[in-house]
């Protein structure tokens, strides 16, 4: 019997899945998948991509039933904040407050105690480390490790990577835009992502 292991998340997730035939899209997803396959022809998982571009907190709750609950994932990938502090930079609604997001992540990760949980830490707004945007992540990037020890899930050191990763180097960028990700940026979170959950050495 197969596992099934939904991401749900923003557009980093989404990552053009409309337009790919197998609906995982262009980015981490497919690497994931791709790099299970072949590192491990012995397990059999079922990867389902549900990341729709532009959401913030609220958006994620407004489909949770469906997108999360409804298709029965064993494992449940959860990546989202970036546009929660996006908006709040360019002035765009809606907007988030990092007490709002503490409270709605709660309530979602309540209703998903069957399937084993996997919090990705929002990665970057810029690839500066000290810009506004990360300095305006920060706070978001430990509720999400709060929220992990808290529900006994697994935490993906997206953020920590990513600031690792820029310590040392600046090119090739990890985004094409300071957000979205480019080659390197996917490896990383699928790099990040497998080592979390003990399918990479």
């Amino acid at each position: 019997m197969n596992t099934r292991v939904v991401f749900i998340g923003d557009s980093i997730t989404d990552s053009g899945r409309f337009f790919d035939g197998e609906g995982l899209g262009t980015g981490y997803v497919r690497l994931i998948r791709d790099l299970c396959a072949a590192r491990r022809p012995d397990l059999d998982f079922e990867w389902i991509n549900r990341g729709v571009s532009g959401d913030a907190m609220w958006h994620l709750k407004s489909r949770w039933e469906k997108d999360a609950i409804q298709t029965r994932p064993d494992w449940l990938s959860i990546s989202i904040g970036i546009n929660d502090v996006w908006n709040q930079l360019d002035d765009r609604e809606p907007k988030v407050s990092l007490e709002m997001y503490e409270d709605i992540y709660r309530e979602l990760l309540d209703r998903a105690a069957r399937a084993k949980l996997i919090l990705m830490e929002p990665s970057l707004l810029g690839e500066d480390p000290a810009s506004e945007g990360n300095q305006m992540l920060a706070p978001y990037v430990d509720c999400v490790r709060r929220l992990a020890g808290e529900y006994a899930a697994i935490l993906v050191p997206i953020h920590a990577a990513c600031l690792n990763y820029l310590k040392h180097r600046r090119s090739p960028a990890l985004t094409v835009d300071g957000v979205h990700l480019a080659g390197p940026g996917n490896a990383l979170f699928a790099a990040e992502w497998l080592r979390a959950v003990n399918l990479w050495d």
